[in-house]
C-alpha cells in the first residue's frame, strides 16, 4: 500500500475522495430471506443472502463506486454493515445509529466510493441475524492485481439452537453448553485430574468454571460448508488465502500441513510479510496469508475452534491427503489454576506485580495447550516429511508485536490528542459485559472533534478475550514498531492486557466501537463515538428516537423457569431479569395441609461489577397446618396457619458461591439464610442446599439429561423426601 494511501485512509474523509480517472460503478443485488439448512443432519431455520450461506462474494477494484441494492424479503427488519470499510457515515449500516433499518419488504440502496484495497466482509447488525447466516465476504482488489491465485476462506460457526435462545441461556447461567463441550470442570473431574485444590480455590474466589468460549456449536463452516477445496494447484504454486473470521463468537486457530504461513495483511491493511507456523484469528478479524504447495498432494488448511470442540478445513491441491494433526483437548484445570493466580477476591485481575502485557506477546493460555506443554507425539504414516512437524518449542505463533506496516502510519504531530481510558469489565455468572462497568444504554456518547487524534488505552479486566471493533476508521496499534505501527480495525485484547490504539478523527456522525463477540455486544459491551458539530445524517431524521432504539439491545429481558415434580410435591422458581434488575418467584407445594405451601417473591437490583450484592423488596405467602407455634433461632414466634407479609432483604454472594440472604418482614421477623444452586459434583450431577434461621433446610441432587430435563431428588424439612423430575426453561 502506497504511503499516500495510508495517510489518506487515516485522514481523508470518504466524502472528499476524488478519482484520478472516471470511476466505474459496480452493482450488486442482495436478497435477504428465510431458508432451511441441515449442517448437523437436523433441519434448522436460517437466514440467507441470495439463497446461500454465506452470501455472495462482493468484489470491487480500488477506485470503483459500490452500488448495492439490499432487498429485504423478511417480515421483520434487517441491516447490512460493511465491516472495516472507510465510507460516509450514512452508509455504515448500523440500524438507527447510522442507517435506517431495512423494513420487511423494503429495498435499501448503499452507494459509496471504494477508497481502499484488502479483505473485508459484510454482515447484519440487527439483533442476532448474523448468527443465523446473514454474512458474506467483501474483496477490494488493488488497481495493480497480483498474479498469485486467490481463495477466500470465510469461517463461521453454526448452532441448531435459535440465537435468541442461546442468548437467554447465557444470561441464565445455564451450563448446558459446558456439558456439551466437555468443559464442566466438576469436582469429580478435579479429583480425577489431581486438581481438587484448584477447584476449591476457584470457587473460593467466587468464580465458575474456566472456559475460552461461551457457546456450544454443532458445526464450524468454511465458506458455508463443512470443508472446502481448491484443487487446481500443483507443486511450487503459491496461493493467497483471504481468511475472514465471520463467526459470532468463535476464535479460530489456523494451521497449514504444507509448511509456513506468510502473513501479508491484517484487517485489510498490508503488513510487512512475516512467516509463522500458526495464527489465531479473532472474531471479525481478517488475515491474508500466502502459502506454497510443497508437492503434488492435497494439503490441509485446518481451522480449529479455540475451545477445540471442532474444526473445518480448506484443502489445497490434489492427490493424496496430507492432513494436519488435530489440536488436542484443552487442559482446563491448568487454565483454572492460572486464572486463580490472576484473580483477586474482589473480582479484579491482579496487577500488583507491575507486569504489563500487551499486543498478544505473552499468551498465558499456553498452559492449556497440550501441543505446547506436552512432549511431541509421533504420528504414523509416510506424510510426516511433508507436514509442519515442528517441536513445541519451535512453534512460531503470530502476535500483534510481529505486525509492521510497510509505510509510515504516523498521525499529524500537531493535532490535539484526546486520550480515553477504557476498562473492559463484566462477569460470567450473569453474563454482563461492559466498558468501565457501564453498558451502551447506561452511557453517553463520547464526543470527539474533527482534527483530533483519539487515543484509547484499554485494559482488559475480564477473563475473556475481546475483539474490539471500531467502525469507519483504521487505528494504529502501538506495538513497538514506532512510525510503522500497523493499521487495524479490530483489536483482540487478551485478559490482563493493556493495549493502546489511536486514530485520526477525520469523519462525521456517530460510529460504533464494540466487542465483536455477538453476545457480548448485545449485552452492552461498547461505546458510541460522536463527532461534534457534524452535518445531520439524512438516514437518522430523529436522533433522539434512534438513540433510544439502539439502547434497547442491552435492555432485553430474560425469562428462566425451573419446575420440580417429585413424590413429595413440587418446588420451583421463575425469574425475569435484565442487566441490573430481577423479578423472581419461588414456591414449594406439598401433598397435604401439614406440608402446606409457600411462595416467596423478590424484586431487586444487582450492584457492583461482579453483581454480588442484591438488595430487594418482596412478599411472602405461606400456609401450613400448625398444632403449635413455630419459633425461629431468634425466639420470634409464628402462630398463624396462614401468613402473608411484605419484606425487605439483602443478598450477597460469599466465597464458594454461597448466597447469604438477610430479610425483615412486616411482622418484624428476621431471617438469615445460606444457599447454593448447581454445585457441580460431576459432569451432569448437580447438588443444591438451603438452610435458614427458621429451622428450615433442604438438600438435593439433579442429574441433567437434556437442556430441559433432569432426574431429581431432595429432602425438605417441611415436606420430607421426594424424587422425580425437574423441567427447565
Amino acid at each position: 500500500m502506497k504511503h499516500f494511501l495510508l495517510l489518506f485512509l487515516l485522514m481523508a474523509t470518504a466524502s472528499s475522495y476524488t478519482y484520478a480517472q472516471a470511476p466505474k460503478t459496480v452493482r450488486y443485488d442482495l436478497y435477504i430471506g428465510d431458508t432451511m439448512v441441515h449442517y448437523s443432519g437436523k433441519m434448522s431455520h436460517a437466514l440467507a443472502i441470495n439463497g446461500t450461506i454465506p452470501g455472495p462474494i462482493l468484489e470491487f477494484t480500488e477506485g470503483d463506486t459500490a452500488l448495492i441494492y439490499v432487498h429485504n424479503t423478511l417480515k421483520g427488519e434487517t441491516s447490512i454493515h460493511w465491516h472495516g470499510v472507510i465510507l460516509p457515515n450514512q452508509e455504515d449500516g448500523v440500524p438507527y445509529l447510522t442507517t435506517q433499518p431495512i423494513k420487511g419488504g423494503q429495498t435499501h440502496v448503499f452507494k459509496f466510493p471504494v477508497v481502499q484495497h484488502g479483505t473485508y466482509w459484510y454482515h447484519s447488525h440487527t439483533m442476532f441475524q448474523e448468527q443465523s447466516g446473514l454474512y458474506g465476504s467483501l474483496i477490494f482488489h488493488p488497481k495493480a492485481k497480483s498474479d498469485i491465485p486467490e481463495k477466500v476462506l470465510l469461517l463461521s460457526d453454526w448452532s441448531d439452537m435459535h440465537p435468541h435462545q442461546i442468548n437467554r441461556y447465557l444470561h441464565n447461567a445455564n451450563d448446558w453448553f459446558a456439558i456439551k463441550k466437555g468443559s464442566t470442570q466438576s469436582y469429580a473431574e478435579a479429583v480425577k485430574q489431581k486438581h481438587f485444590g484448584t477447584k476449591i480455590t476457584n470457587e473460593w474466589k467466587r468464580m465458575t468454571a474456566m472456559d475460552v468460549s461461551d457457546v456450544y456449536y454443532e458445526k464450524f463452516l468454511a465458506n458455508g460448508h463443512l470443508s472446502d477445496s481448491m484443487p487446481a494447484l500443483k507443486a511450487g504454486d503459491k496461493v493467497r488465502l483471504r481468511i475472514i473470521n465471520g463467526s459470532s463468537s468463535t476464535y479460530f486457530w489456523i494451521n497449514f500441513s504444507g509448511g509456513k504461513l506468510s502473513v501479508v495483511s491484517n484487517d485489510g491493511a498490508d503488513v510487512v510479510p512475516v512467516e509463522v507456523d500458526r495464527l489465531l484469528v479473532g472474531v471479525s478479524e481478517t488475515y491474508d496469508v500466502i502459502v506454497t504447495i510443497p508437492d503434488d498432494m492435497r494439503y490441509q488448511v485446518l481451522a480449529t475452534a479455540e475451545d477445540r470442540t471442532g474444526s473445518t478445513s480448506l484443502w489445497l491441491g490434489k492427490g493424496m491427503d496430507m492432513p494436519m494433526p488435530p489440536l488436542g483437548k484443552l487442559k482446563y484445570f491448568e487454565g483454572m489454576k492460572m486464572m486463580n493466580d490472576m484473580m483477586l477476591m474482589n473480582g479484579n485481575l491482579d496487577t500488583s506485580t507491575g507486569m504489563q502485557m500487551s499486543n498478544q506477546t505473552m499468551d498465558m493460555n499456553t498452559v492449556m495447550y497440550p501441543e505446547m506443554s506436552d512432549a511431541p507425539q509421533s504420528h504414523s504414516g509416510h506424510n510426516m516429511e511433508h507436514m509442519n512437524m515442528t517441536s513445541p518449542q519451535e512453534i512460531v505463533t503470530l502476535n500483534y508485536g510481529m505486525l509492521k506496516a510497510p509505510e509510515k502510519t504516523t498521525l499529524p504531530p500537531d493535532a490535539p490528542v484526546k486520550e480515553l481510558k477504557f476498562e473492559l469489565t463484566g462477569n460470567m455468572n450473569r453474563y454482563v459485559w461492559t466498558v468501565n462497568n457501564k453498558t451502551v444504554s447506561e452511557s453517553d456518547k463520547i464526543l470527539i472533534r474533527k482534527g483530533e487524534v483519539v487515543r484509547m488505552v484499554i485494559f482488559n479486566n475480564t477473563m475473556m478475550r475481546h475483539p474490539m471493533h471500531l467502525h469507519g476508521h483504521f487505528f494504529r496499534v502501538l506495538n513497538g514498531q514506532g512510525e510503522y505501527s500497523p493499521l487495524k480495525t479490530v483489536l483482540d485484547i487478551m485478559p490482563m492486557e493493556v493495549d493502546t490504539i489511536e486514530f485520526a478523527a477525520t469523519e462525521s456522525g456517530d460510529w460504533f466501537f464494540h466487542c465483536h463477540i455477538l453476545y457480548h455486544m448485545m449485552s452492552g459491551m461498547g461505546r458510541v463515538f460522536s463527532y461534534v458539530d457534524g452535518p445531520p445524517n439524512p438516514q437518522v431524521p430523529d436522533p433522539a428516537y434512534a438513540w433510544k432504539m439502539l439502547k434497547k439491545d442491552d435492555r432485553m429481558k430474560y425469562l428462566q423457569a425451573q419446575v420440580g415434580l417429585e413424590s413429595n410435591g413440587s418446588d420451583g422458581e421463575i425469574r425475569l431479569s435484565n442487566t441490573r434488575y430481577q423479578l423472581s418467584t419461588e414456591w414449594r407445594v406439598g401433598l397435604n395441609d401439614r406440608h402446606g405451601y409457600e411462595s416467596e417473591s423478590h424484586f431487586g437490583r444487582y450492584f457492583g461489577k461482579m453483581q454480588w450484592l442484591f438488595p430487594y423488596v418482596g412478599w411472602d405467602v405461606r400456609y401450613r397446618k400448625m398444632d403449635e407455634a413455630e419459633k425461629n433461632m431468634f425466639g420470634q414466634k409464628n402462630t398463624k396457619d396462614f401468613r402473608q407479609v411484605f419484606h425487605i432483604g439483602l443478598q450477597y454472594t460469599l466465597p464458594m458461591l454461597i448466597v447469604a440472604d438477610a430479610s425483615l418482614d412486616t411482622d418484624g421477623r428476621v431471617r438469615l439464610q445460606l444457599s447454593r444452586e448447581d454445585v457441580p459434583i460431576s459432569r451432569r450431577l448437580r447438588f443444591n442446599f438451603m438452610v435458614n434461621t427458621d429451622y428450615e433446610y433442604m438438600a438435593g441432587f439433579r442429574y441433567v439429561m437434556t437442556k430441559n430435563f433432569a432426574f431429581s431428588t431432595h429432602y425438605d424439612s417441611d415436606m420430607g423426601f421426594g424424587a422425580g423430575i425437574t423441567l427447565s426453561y
